[in-house]
């Protein structure tokens, strides 16, 4: 991970969700309970709290008409929201202790019960999940063959995302991708354009450019090209779960 991770914008508006428990998990929550179709919302390194998290939360639930949850992962860790706005912050994050508390031996088990939980205990007919930057890994390996927790996943601008994870999706997959992107590079990105197609299932590659790495959580709402990608990202997530978890 590197500063990319931690900086952008905050957006504007009121989270109109609420709290809840999934599991263990504090979790925010938006949509009705008995919409038969769940979201499982994989955060990126700011964490549950995050507003642009719980505003897009609140998008995906009204407009694919799902059950959003978006779980606390980081056990009550939050990375304070000024950080994405303030370089000295962000100069003095230690990146490599952060991930040793938050890593995927650590976190991965968790993910795969919050989502059990949605599919089996919860009875929600369709799951899908979205994961951006840290939350990207996660959406690829719980949607890995064999695991049956999810019915599809969209990805935007992931991190720690290794080719036998791709490999390994059993699912329909996005991934939401910038041309600038440190976390997800050109190599990695050509891997999943080939290695996908080969997998026998469906595939959506949406390429932004000139936009960079965490700019569909965090970009700037005033700046015509990001909000532009922002909304893009957001609406083409949209689509694909109103496709593949169609009831």
């Amino acid at each position: 991970m590197s500063q990319c991770c931690i900086s952008g914008f905050a957006w504007n508006g009121k989270p109109q969700g609420r709290e809840e428990k999934l599991g263990k998990h504090n979790t925010y929550v938006a949509g009705s309970a008995d919409s038969g179709i769940a979201i499982l919302f994989l955060h990126d390194i700011f964490g549950w709290k995050f507003g642009n998290n719980r505003l897009l939360v609140d998008h995906f639930a009204k407009e694919v008409g799902a059950t959003v949850y978006l779980p606390d992962f980081f056990d009550g860790e939050v990375v304070e929201e000024d950080t994405i706005a303030t370089p000295e912050k962000q100069a003095k994050f230690d990146f490599a202790a952060w991930f040793g508390r938050n890593n995927k031996d650590i976190r991965g088990p968790e993910v795969f019960e919050a989502a059990r939980i949605l599919k089996q205990e919860l009875g929600f007919e369709k799951v899908g999940a979205i994961g951006y930057c840290w939350g990207g890994w996660a959406a690829f390996q719980v949607a890995a063959k064999g695991r049956n927790l999810v019915d599809c996943i969209s990805v935007a601008h992931p991190t720690f995302l290794l080719p036998e994870e791709i490999d390994a999706v059993d699912v329909p997959v996005q991934i939401i991708a910038p041309e600038k992107d440190m976390m997800f590079k050109p190599e990695l990105k050509a891997y999943a354009n080939k290695k996908i197609p080969e997998l026998n299932i469906g595939y959506d590659y949406q390429y932004f450019p000139n936009l960079s790495h965490g700019f569909a959580t965090r970009g700037d709402p005033n700046n015509k090209t990001q909000k532009g990608g922002l909304e893009r990202a957001k609406n083409a997530a949209v689509t694909w779960f109103a496709t593949w978890l169609k009831l």
